[in-house]
């Protein structure tokens, strides 16, 4: 049976030195070596999917070595953005027929739609009325297609108090569209800085670790746990079916300054 492999990577939070450190580690190797993890053990890799907080502090170098290396991959890809991502620049940077910002794409059997929950100057996420009605304008326009949703914000809660009063605002109102469209097979998301794989009636919701640090799960206050950076592939049947692992670089996280209390 063919499917259609996605490599979701995610939270790279790439500083504006190449050489810069945040929170003790440098975000920029990590995300290089998350990379070549990924595509020196996966197969076949049809598409990158970057869901958000590609920079920590955006500008324009940061998003252009972000380009450079996905570039040389030689691989499609699409961005959304984060909260900490301009993504205004996020278009102008990522704006070549292999690497784009494209909200909605088409396959043979599937369709992959893209949504910016960003609030400008907050932490926690929202999805507009145009949002919800682009969404709405994607699935009723491809009822023949499985659909994958992606977006940074997650949409149901993590049992972790202090990230739970960051994830989309409107989550009910969303999720209440999704139960119309019985071809929405997933949601996956970024922010949460974990592995997360629940069932929302029956749409699989997947978290997925951040390519640098990690927090801790099931916790109240921020925290950071010494697990490692990794990287998630979903594919993607033509009956439906869908098929998801998180992998991980090997050893321990212990150059990260894990008594941090938030950033």
């Amino acid at each position: 049976m063919t499917c259609l492999s996605i490599l979701q990577i995610t939270d790279l939070h790439i500083q504006p030195n190449l050489d810069d450190h945040f929170l003790g580690i440098n975000t920029e190797d990590y995300f290089h070596r998350v990379l070549d993890l990924a595509f020196s053990k996966e197969q076949a890799i049809d598409l990158i999917l970057l869901t958000g907080d590609l920079a920590q502090d955006p500008c324009p170098a940061s998003y252009q070595r972000i380009l450079d290396r996905i570039y040389a991959s030689n691989t499609p890809c699409i961005c959304l953005p984060g909260n900490h991502d301009d993504f205004a620049l996020m278009q102008q940077v990522f704006n070549t027929p292999k690497i784009t910002c494209q909200k909605q794409t088409v396959f043979e059997n599937w369709q992959l739609i893209c949504l910016n929950s960003q609030i400008i100057g907050a932490p926690g996420g929202r999805l507009l009325p145009e949002e919800l009605q682009f969404l709405e304008g994607c699935l009723k326009s491809n009822p023949d297609h499985h659909a994958l949703i992606a977006v940074h914000h997650h949409c149901i809660a993590t049992n972790s108090t202090w990230l739970d009063m960051m994830q989309i605002e409107n989550s009910s109102e969303f999720l209440t569209i999704l139960e119309s469209y019985p071809q929405v097979k997933a949601i996956t998301t970024g922010h949460i800085h974990q592995e997360k794989d629940d069932l929302n009636k029956t749409i699989r919701v997947f978290g997925t670790p951040s390519t640098c640090f990690q927090f801790t799960p099931n916790s109240h206050h921020f925290s950071l746990d010494n697990t490692m950076p990794g990287y998630r592939v979903i594919k993607l049947y033509e009956t439906g079916e869908i098929e998801s692992e998180v992998t991980r670089l090997p050893g321990t996280l212990t150059e990260l300054q894990i008594e941090s209390s938030g950033y």
